[in-house]
């Protein structure tokens, strides 16, 4: 790994930022080949920006009211990774719909999961969206992110199935298991290389070409 590249990313959250620990765990031990510059949070009080300090990671807090429309947010946003040298972003519970002012600064370089196997249940409270409906199938998507909620091309996807007795909580938690491997995993093969577009499919690469 030290004769690897490390990419540089930020990971952006608005919570607890369980998927920032999965992210900068695999980059710390090997597994994802990326040198996480800052994490970023709209909001002072997330849970995520404690933890990303206790594994010593900077943090930075741009709270989007404080900025009179989308664009100029989105806009400061990217100047302030761009001023850190980022070249990647990951969202792990980042509660904002990016606009194309941020978006086409960092084209396909935009990355997400979500909890429910996109195109179902996208937007909030997928888990209680899939329990609602009556699926028995459920699980977690890594995707690009475009200028849609949760519709950019799907990346990698895992399967939960939904027993009888699951309750939003429950099926969140095992869920949310699954997201911290498959994250971490999805994430590395996008910052590699590893993948190529085929219209709206992401296809594995012939040979990686980075990394």
């Amino acid at each position: 790994m030290s004769e690897s590249r490390r990419v540089p990313i930020a990971i952006l959250l608005s919570g607890r930022g369980t998927n920032m620990v999965s992210l900068v765990r695999a980059a710390g031990d090997g597994r994802l080949h990326a040198d996480v510059r800052v994490v970023v949070s709209n909001k002072a009080d997330a849970g995520g920006l404690l933890l990303a300090a206790e594994l010593g990671i900077p943090t930075l807090v741009l709270n989007h009211r404080d900025f009179p429309t989308r664009e100029a947010f989105d806009s400061a946003l990217a100047d302030a990774l761009d001023q850190r040298g980022v070249e990647f972003v990951a969202l792990a519970g980042f509660m904002r719909v990016l606009t194309p002012t941020f978006l086409n600064r960092f084209p396909r370089r935009v990355i997400n999961i979500h909890p429910a196997l996109l195109p179902s249940f996208p937007g909030i409270h997928a888990q209680a969206q899939a329990l609602g409906y009556g699926a028995r199938i459920t699980g977690c998507t890594v995707h690009f992110v475009d200028e849609g909620t949760d519709t950019g091309p799907v990346i990698a996807q895992v399967a939960v199935q939904i027993r009888d007795e699951d309750d939003e909580d429950t099926l969140s938690a095992r869920i949310l298991q699954q997201e911290n491997l498959l994250y971490p995993q999805a994430l590395d093969d996008v910052l590699c290389g590893r993948l190529r577009f085929e219209g709206r499919r992401v296809l594995r690469a012939r040979e990686a070409t980075g990394c």
